[in-house]
Order: C-alpha cells, then structure tokens, then sequence
C-alpha cells in the first residue's frame, strides 16, 4: 500500500507575524519515554525540534546541572 503524504500550502508571511505558538502542558513521566524512544530509534522529525525550549521548574533544571556534573567514583 502507498504511503499517503500531506501537502500543506506554503504562507508568504514570516512566522513572527502568525503570532505566538499554542503551548501544551505535558508531564515529565509522559515525556521523557516518547523523546527516549525517538532518539534510540533516531526518528528524523526529532531534529526538527532540537532548537526548541523547553520550560523547567528552577529546582528539575538545578537537579539536572548537579546530574551533568557527576561522577561516579570507581
């Protein structure tokens, strides 16, 4: 069976005219295993978003940076 692709129409206006994107509320636990899964499987419409922010709370971000900086003693 042939895969059925959609074509969308191409706006002439720059995307800062459109106004701001929507924004969905996602939780981390519902998150991370989709990301997980794509990157292990290196499905190529994840690097259509890897310049694009993501919000945190102060304290996940400050978890994360202590987490980068780890080491693990042999």
């Amino acid at each position: 069976m042939a895969a059925h692709l959609r074509v969308y129409p191409s706006s002439n206006e720059p995307a800062t005219l459109r106004g701001p994107q929507r924004t969905v509320r996602v939780s981390l636990a519902d998150l991370l295993p989709l990301v997980a899964l794509a990157h292990r499987h290196n499905y190529a419409w994840l690097q259509d978003f890897l310049d694009d922010e993501v919000r945190i709370t102060e304290d996940l971000y400050e978890v994360l940076q202590a987490f980068k900086c780890y080491r693990p003693s042999a």
